[in-house]
């Protein structure tokens, strides 16, 4: 059964634009993400390819914050490490998913509060990885 959803994991980094070289430089580092604007003054850097995730996580293992960020960096790992594990595409997983990533600093509580309740609402237990955005 298709459910129209899939899980596409981001990492992003906001500066103010008189930071901009600060996005490069991180871009730079990494060896990949995207430098763009993100709302008025404010530039992002936005890393979505796996590999390039991978790359993020081993930083900020060997790297810890020392912020609430630091909570919100475990649980994006889980999320990455249960998309490895193939759980993002049974329903089970994809509502733990959803609950995990609610439980982040996303901006997008709402959403994803309604993406869940249609979730829970899908009768089988398979999720194609194709179509909607979740997270």
């Amino acid at each position: 059964m298709k459910t129209g959803y899939q899980v596409l994991p981001e990492f992003r980094i906001v500066q103010h634009k008189r930071d901009i070289q600060v996005l490069y430089a991180l871009r730079k580092f990494f060896g990949c993400g995207v430098v763009r604007k993100n709302h008025d003054d404010r530039y992002e850097l936005r890393i979505r390819k796996r590999s390039c995730l991978k790359k993020v996580v081993e930083f900020f293992e060997k790297h810890p914050l020392k912020t609430k960020k630091n909570v919100d960096f475990k649980k994006f790992r889980r999320i990455l490490i249960m998309m490895e594990r193939g759980e993002h595409l049974t329903k089970e997983g994809l509502i733990k998913i959803l609950e995990i990533a609610m439980e982040m600093n996303t901006g997008n509580h709402e959403r994803l509060k309604r993406t869940l309740e249609e979730i829970r609402g899908l009768d089988e237990d398979t999720v194609h990885p194709h179509s909607e955005r979740v997270g």
